[in-house]
């Protein structure tokens, strides 16, 4: 074991989660062991558990750093068509599925019936869409007929990325194409679908 640093309570735990994200996004996750977080984070496991009590709940704070810093790095810009805001808020999430598809494959199948991990997913997608409605402007009615198919397309989306981290039957490219293209015949079921879409989308 490497000498350990002194670090205050928030830099050791930041750095515990960041040795968790690298091993969980390299290994199934029932491969990831917590003495082997210790280790590489060059401390005992005795103050690992302090920090996290079980594997699981690494596993949750993991995720949940990696669900902010998606919110953070997904792109929102109001002048822009919901098409084209969403669009670019895929490639962010396609990214991250790509560089860690371990961590996600966890999150969504080893762990599907875990509560905690379910509610960080559910939570992300909710604000992910009512940052996204809040930029249209979209009121009243409309607003909610359009908050619930953005609803759909996600649970979609997200049930597509999992086939595609699992089988690599078809490609990031394809994967997107058909994301885009169900938002696309969502969207043109709507009201006001022109300003939805976008003149150039």
């Amino acid at each position: 074991m490497t000498a350990r640093r002194r670090l205050t309570p928030e830099e050791r735990r930041t750095e515990l989660l960041d040795t968790g994200a690298r091993l969980f996004a390299a290994k199934p996750y029932h491969d990831v062991l917590m003495e082997e977080v210790a280790e590489r984070a060059g401390v005992s496991r005795a103050l690992l558990y302090r920090y996290f009590p079980n594997k699981q709940a690494l596993f949750a704070a993991v995720y949940q750093q990696a669900s902010d810093r998606l919110l953070d790095g997904t792109p929102i810009d109001p002048t822009r068509s919901l098409l084209a805001q969403l669009s670019a808020g895929l490639d962010v999430h396609f990214d991250y599925f790509a560089a860690n598809r371990n961590t996600v494959l966890a999150a969504n199948r080893v762990l599907a019936g875990d509560p905690v991990i379910q509610g960080i997913i559910t939570d992300e997608l909710a604000e992910l869409s009512r940052r996204v409605l809040d930029a249209t402007g979209l009121r009243g009615p409309a607003r909610d007929t359009v908050r619930a198919a953005l609803g759909a397309w996600l649970v979609f989306v997200r049930a597509l990325c999992v086939d595609w981290l699992t089988n690599e039957t078809f490609s990031r490219t394809e994967l997107r194409e058909m994301s885009l293209g169900a938002l696309r015949g969502t969207l043109r079921a709507v009201a006001g679908a022109e300003r939805l879409l976008g003149a150039g989308d």
